[in-house]
């Protein structure tokens, strides 16, 4: 692999870990499937696409896809805590209609940036570091989300966030708006999807419409490898294992595209991105059954899986 391909990779790991923490307040603090994912992600390119062809700051319009991320997290909340819409047809549904809204707002199936600026041109006038400029600014906006979860999930708001996920009724009976906690976390939860967007679009220099498609299953996979990796007993470790993850599974999908040695083809992702899954999953669960035998308890097979993904 060459290191214009290993910076590539780094720079698309690291971006992708919001996608991470996001599926990560969604799926194991929320114990919420969203696949609004897939839908939020082009929504954070669109808005900050169309926002910049306007002539936008920047960093103004990174901020306004940040701000539609929260709005799609706070639908799909709403369509399931408020009316009962059961939480994966919610996301589905937001999905799908976010698919028609981020034609409205780009006008088109994409918007081209290559003559406007972007953050990454901004960040290019005040520090220069050449191959690893892009590089170095992605990971100062991933540790920086990464530091404001771990912050959040420890602050009064946070801890009740996550005692709903974890028991509702539990929760409610402590005095817990459920509900409410729903909303928030589903909209940090999608904002932090719709800033990995954003900069994915000014990166790449074209918003797409098709962009997100896929997006949860990376996120998924970053999460689970992360977990694989370093367990996910704490918070901070947490959070740290989605921006391992991602930067694992982004290598590796690298390598093996450069792996045309040993007969693997760029057609042959997908198949590769299932391979790695699995075994990520795998591993997740020998490591989460080899934590139950020291602590000395039973193994519990249905919650496991649920947990493991």
């Amino acid at each position: 692999m060459s290191l214009f391909a290993f910076a590539g990779a780094l720079e698309s790991g690291l971006l992708f870990s919001l996608v991470a923490l996001g599926v990560f307040l969604s799926f194991r603090v929320l114990d919420f499937p969203d696949l609004t994912v897939d839908g939020s992600f082009p929504l954070g390119a669109a808005v900050a696409a169309a926002a910049l062809a306007s002539g936008v700051d920047p960093f103004l319009a990174t901020g306004f896809a940040i701000v539609a991320g929260w709005g799609a997290g706070l639908v799909t909340a709403l369509l399931n805590v408020r009316f009962g819409i059961m939480n994966l047809l919610s996301g589905i549904l937001t999905m799908v209609a976010l698919f028609s809204i981020n034609l409205r707002i780009m006008g088109g199936p994409n918007v081209p940036l290559y003559n406007v600026d972007t953050v990454f041109d901004v960040a290019q006038s005040w520090f220069d570091f050449g191959l690893w400029t892009n590089t170095v600014l992605i990971a100062i906006v991933a540790f920086a989300a990464k530091f404001l979860v771990d912050w959040f999930l420890k602050t009064e708001l946070g801890l009740a966030l996550r005692a709903s996920g974890e028991n509702p009724a539990m929760a409610e009976a402590q005095g817990i708006a459920v509900g409410r906690m729903a909303l928030v976390g589903m909209a940090i939860s999608n904002g932090l999807v719709a800033l990995a967007g954003a900069l994915f679009a000014q990166l790449q220099g074209v918003a797409d419409v098709s962009m997100g498609i896929g997006t949860i299953v990376t996120g998924l996979a970053a999460l689970i490898i992360g977990e694989a990796i370093l367990g996910r007993r704490m918070v901070f470790v947490a959070t740290l294992g989605c921006i391992v993850g991602a930067l694992v599974y982004r290598l590796f999908i690298a390598l093996s595209l450069s792996a045309g040695f040993i007969g693997i083809q760029p057609q042959d992702l997908n198949l590769v991105t299932a391979i790695v899954v699995a075994i990520a999953v795998v591993l997740s669960k020998g490591r989460a059954q080899r934590n139950r035998r020291r602590a000395g308890m039973a193994p519990r097979r249905a919650p496991a899986a649920k947990r493991a993904g």
